[in-house]
């Protein structure tokens, strides 16, 4: 008998995605199943995922109140890859989420001033489900995904009965906590013991993620360098005490990516597809990426930036790089959005650097694939990052990954120093600390590097011959689940 578990998260590729978070919540269920999980995910019912359900889809339960609004459960499939068919539950609440915009805010990217409302009802909601509200549809466990499902552990553990099953809380980023002022406890519906200092309590406020945290029978985080980092100040963003306290209970399960997805020797948005043994034949990826973002050819490496422009990537430092990248014979092309001066300083730099700096602000799928066939290194500079992507995409499409080492991209790359390279396992360049002297040695480095031909090669192939399909992370869920469960 399968175990049966209830995933509950704000997104999901590939109905909905804004970060990493969708690309895990929606390849669990594929990961899972080979070994003897059913995982059934619960997403909000914002406009594109009621849409894929059909125009009647079968409802499993109303509420006349949820919060203050009328909801319905609404049943479907779901699926990435040959996932085409997995169990998928929508709560659609149009008074909450069908809205124009993206599930988190206005198009301007304004939060939404309900969003404490919104996701609130989902956790009641989700929690009513994995209760037992809808008849011949149980759970062994229940599995929620940041703050924006943190509140389904809190109704599970505040209920009149308590828990009835078992959960986990993973944490796909500390630094989105879901906080609110105290004034909003009452709308809630929780007990007055809920609202202390081992409940949702956070420092004279509330915090879902924190009510996650606390009421979770495990936590984990998406790299085991992440579990360990945010026990202290400078990544435990105020909540590094709760997790002290329950160090026990906190693991780290490093992220998988999807090899029919992300594959260049079959993938279709590429110029040329290529092996590890045919690598010559990126080069046709190569020229065709220097020209869509108007580049010369040169005789060093063109790296890649495929990132939110944000403090937290630490593209600051790297736009204060640019210009040593550019003059020890670097090339830089660089995708992304975020904040409005980096995209400037950007712009900027590729304006004194034509031919040497293209810049494209925003985010293009199908791009991001050529730009990793095309590019030589992708440079990662995060001064945090629970697990990142970027990198392992970068690992599977021998574009080197050129990181900082914190999180997961710790866990995940291999540094090129000699012991490495002797043994033919360095995979990448790491260096410590994200300022613009650690950077710039790190990037002469990658060019040094880049210069030893058959250096470089061995560092291609051996990130492409790494296995960080979700395999062994299905199995470690699994192996999670399981430990907290008992099934028949």
């Amino acid at each position: 008998m399968s175990l049966r578990v209830l995933s509950v998260a704000s997104e999901a590729v590939p109905l909905v995605k804004t970060g990493g978070l969708a690309d895990v919540v929606g390849a669990l269920p594929e990961a899972l199943a080979p070994h003897g999980v059913a995982l059934t995910t619960l997403l909000p019912g914002y406009p594109a995922v009621t849409a894929a359900l059909g125009k009647k889809p079968k409802v499993l339960h109303k509420w006349e109140s949820l919060l203050g609004e009328p909801a319905r459960l609404l049943a479907g499939k779901f699926g990435v890859g040959s996932g085409e068919g997995h169990p998928l539950l929508v709560l659609d609440a149009p008074g909450l989420f069908a809205r124009e915009g993206g599930p988190y805010g206005d198009a301007t990217g304004r939060d939404w001033a309900d969003n404490w409302k919104r996701f609130a009802a989902f956790g009641r909601a989700a929690a009513d489900v994995a209760g037992g509200i809808v008849k011949g549809l149980s759970f062994d466990l229940v599995h929620a995904h940041d703050w924006q499902a943190g509140m389904t552990l809190a109704y599970q553990r505040f209920a009149p009965a308590g828990p009835q099953v078992p959960s986990v809380i993973t944490i796909h980023n500390m630094a989105f906590q879901g906080h609110y002022g105290a004034d909003l406890f009452p709308a809630l519906g929780l007990p007055p013991q809920a609202m202390a200092i081992d409940g949702i309590e956070y420092h004279g406020g509330i915090s879902f993620l924190k009510a996650g945290l606390a009421s979770a029978s495990r936590i984990t985080t998406v790299s085991p360098t992440y579990a360990r980092e945010i026990r202290e100040p400078g990544f435990g963003m105020g909540l590094e005490g709760l997790i002290r306290a329950r160090e026990g209970d906190v693991s780290g399960i490093v992220n998988g990516i999807d090899p029919a997805v992300w594959n260049p020797a079959s993938d279709p948005a590429l110029k040329s597809a290529y092996t590890a043994k045919a690598l010559g034949k990126r080069a046709a990826n190569a020229r065709a990426l220097e020209a869509e973002f108007g580049l010369e050819r040169g005789d060093g490496p063109l790296f890649i930036v495929i990132s939110r422009l944000t403090w937290q990537k630490g593209m600051d430092v790297l736009l204060e790089a640019a210009d040593h990248l550019v003059g020890i014979g670097g090339r830089l092309a660089l995708l992304g959005s975020g904040d409005a001066a980096l995209e400037s300083g950007f712009h900027a730099a590729a304006a004194r650097h034509p031919g040497r700096i293209g810049v494209r602000i925003g985010y293009d799928e199908a791009l991001s694939h050529r730009m990793l066939a095309g590019g030589d290194a992708i440079l990662v500079p995060s001064r945090f990052e629970p697990c990142g992507l970027t990198q392992l995409y970068g690992l599977a499409y021998g574009c080197v990954p050129v990181v900082s080492r914190t999180g997961g991209l710790a866990d995940t790359v291999i540094d090129a120093n000699l012991a490495a390279r002797q043994a033919s396992v360095a995979t990448g360049v790491q260096f410590d600390g994200v300022r613009y002297q650690t950077l710039a040695d790190a990037l002469t480095r990658t060019v040094q590097l880049f210069r030893d031909p058959a250096a470089w090669r061995s560092l291609q192939r051996a990130g492409m011959g790494a296995d960080f399909s979700w395999a062994g992370s299905g199995l470690a869920y699994a192996d999670l689940y399981k430990s907290l469960t008992v099934v028949p």
